[in-house]
């Protein structure tokens, strides 16, 4: 292709410079004619053919370009109209796709129309069903309201008949003249073995009722209990001085040992007549093995508590250590000196004698099933068991160390592991 167009441009180039001179002799062929015949030029005649010849070529050459040319032009109409013909057929096609799109379209506008309308026909029938299903539990509702609120009209009914009409009473000055205690709900029960578990219990009521109030008295109650660890009833002891709250410990039936010590040492007491309040010395309860010097020891920790414990108690009966146990032997050989309530108040040992406890906080009936959180937490009960002999008896907790057991065991029922 490159070569052809070379000529072509050569060709193209050596007609533009024949041209003008072919046109000399056919313009004036009479100058030609009129010209004198002259001796022929050799060169000149040379050129001439040659400049024939080109021209020959020329025209061959422009004759050969014009068949090519046209060749090409033929090429470039075929393809043209290839083009074209491509171009409707892609148009037909594409006509073709989008009335089939249409169409389809359609078809699926159709479907749809016809969905949404089974879908309001069931949205109809769905509605109509949850009305009636509406209806129908509104019916059940109502029924069951009605059924539940009888029932907990009952149940209303039947524990408001659990409860007294009353409510606790709050005295400065619980002791009424016709001799009377009344008690109100910030009391405290002290009952059977005095272990720390006790003193954890008593100890926080004794800070949980002064925190409701710091004037109104707080009572603990002893139904029964023969004493028990010194340090846990010492703990006890010293709750009850300083709380601001007065503290007064009430006796029912018996109270020993370090019961008794927190009931002659406390800053109001009380007891029923035939209550029996029992005071002795510390008595060693220790077990195993020990040597002399470890017996001496004891018996040397035992007497610090002793004194802790037993000179308050003669102080306030106005007498010494010593005359207070020589006067508890006097009364008997084990040294364990009990009195009746009426006779223990001579000896200041309690403060009052009541002949009537009015327990206003008891406002439920004690026949009722209590409800779970409103049982207090009391401190784990002793295990009975039976030994080889057939005999009771309760293993006593753990001491802590520098711990001594102050309590009333004649029958040796507590034992110590």
């Amino acid at each position: 292709m490159k070569s052809s167009a070379s000529r072509s441009l050569l060709l193209g180039l050596a007609m533009a410079a024949v041209l003008p001179a072919a046109e000399t002799p056919a313009a004036k062929p009479a100058e030609a004619a009129e010209t004198p015949k002259t001796e022929a030029n050799p060169e000149l005649e040379a050129k001439r053919k040659e400049q024939e010849t080109l021209a020959t070529e020329n025209k061959l050459e422009a004759e050969r370009l014009t068949k090519e040319t046209n060749a090409l032009r033929a090429e470039i109409t075929r393809l043209k109209m290839e083009r074209e013909l491509l171009t409707e057929k892609q148009a037909y096609e594409s006509a073709k796709r989008q009335a089939a799109l249409r169409q389809e379209l359609a078809k699926l506008d159709a479907e749809k129309d016809r969905y949404a309308q089974e879908g309001e026909v069931a949205r109809a029938k769905a509605e109509k069903l949850a009305n009636e299903l509406k209806a129908v539990q509104t019916e059940a509702t109502i029924e069951i309201t009605r059924l539940q609120n009888e029932i907990t009209r009952i149940e209303t009914s039947d524990k408001r008949d659990d409860y007294a009409d009353f409510k606790p009473v709050y005295l400065k000055n619980p002791l009424r003249e016709d001799g009377t205690l009344v008690i109100s709900d910030r009391r405290i029960p002290l009952n059977g073995m005095i272990t720390p578990a006790t003193a954890d219990f008593i100890t926080s009521r004794i800070q949980y009722w002064n925190n409701k109030d710091r004037e109104l008295p707080i009572f603990i109650v002893i139904d029964a209990s023969p004493g028990g660890s010194v340090m846990a009833g010492y703990r006890i002891l010293k709750a009850m001085e300083s709380s601001d709250a007065p503290v007064h410990v009430v006796v029912k039936s018996f109270a020993a040992s370090m019961a008794a010590g927190i009931t002659t040492l406390a800053q109001e007491s009380y007891a029923y007549p035939n209550a029996v309040i029992l005071h002795h010395q510390i008595s060693s309860m220790a077990f195993g093995q020990l040597n002399l010097t470890q017996q001496r020891e004891f018996h040397e920790e035992s007497q610090r508590w002793w004194v802790r414990l037993g000179t308050p108690v003669a102080k306030k009966m106005g007498i010494s250590a010593e005359d207070f146990i020589k006067q508890m032997y006097a009364k008997s050989s084990s040294g364990d000196w009990s009195e009746f309530a009426t006779e223990a108040q001579k000896l200041k040992w309690v403060n009052h004698i009541v002949e009537g406890i009015d327990e206003t906080s008891v406002i439920k009936d004690p026949d009722s099933a209590p409800a779970p959180s409103a049982t207090p937490v009391r401190p784990s009960a002793l295990v009975e068991e039976i030994d080889t002999n057939g005999k009771p008896f309760a293993w006593l907790p753990r001491l802590d160390p520098k711990d001594v057991y102050f309590l009333y065991n004649p029958d040796g029922y507590y034992r110590m592991r």
